[in-house]
């Protein structure tokens, strides 16, 4: 399997990837990911290079988003200025569940986010998804904190303010990566 940059050309399959999670989730008693996502943001972080596909050939396998960016109100100015990457939008297809391609995928990212200079590799969970907390904790993250105000419409209850963070470190992934890291070079690993 290999790790590629998404393209503007992904957009749709992300689109759908979102779906399927949003029902997943639904039949599971969870309301994570019931609103659809807007398409122009998603496109806003294709194109600005942080959103990642996990391809098996011709089938799209997972995606995942690494930013440098923190969500707003979720870390501490001290936290801030230590070198982090944050993860978003970790999907994997139905079809490949139950086979760690998550688990994997995190690991990916904390090779990449350690190879940019980073010492955390930092995400934020649904609130009220025990189940997605518990597999975070169960990949390496530590709980820091749950953040329940500040939401996004009128300083309302987060909904997504679970926060963990791991080390970034290296880690086997065993995926090829062609992704590019900087200047044009392209990390090549297979982990």
């Amino acid at each position: 399997m290999i790790v590629e940059s998404a393209a503007p050309a992904d957009l749709d399959h992300l689109l759908a990837f979102r779906e399927e999670a949003a029902g997943w989730l639904t039949a599971l008693g969870s309301d994570q990911w019931a609103r659809p996502y807007p398409a122009d943001k998603l496109l806003a972080t294709i194109e600005a290079g942080t959103v990642f596909m996990l391809r098996d050939g011709s089938q799209t396998v997972g995606t995942i988003t690494l930013t440098p960016d923190a969500e707003d109100g979720l870390w501490t100015p001290s936290e801030l200025r230590e070198p982090a990457r944050y993860v978003n939008k970790l999907t994997v297809s139905r079809a490949y569940a139950g086979r760690d391609i998550g688990g994997r995928l995190l690991n990916w990212a904390g090779t990449r986010a350690a190879s940019q200079g980073a010492r955390w590799l930092r995400l934020d969970a649904w609130t009220t998804n025990e189940r997605l907390q518990r597999y975070y904790v169960d990949h390496g993250f530590r709980h820091v904190r749950t953040v329940r105000e500040g939401g996004a419409v009128n300083g309302g209850p987060r909904v997504s303010g679970w926060i963990a963070q791991r080390p970034a470190v290296a880690a086997a992934h065993g995926f090829e990566d062609s992704t590019v890291v900087g200047e044009g070079e392209t990390l090549g690993s297979r982990r």
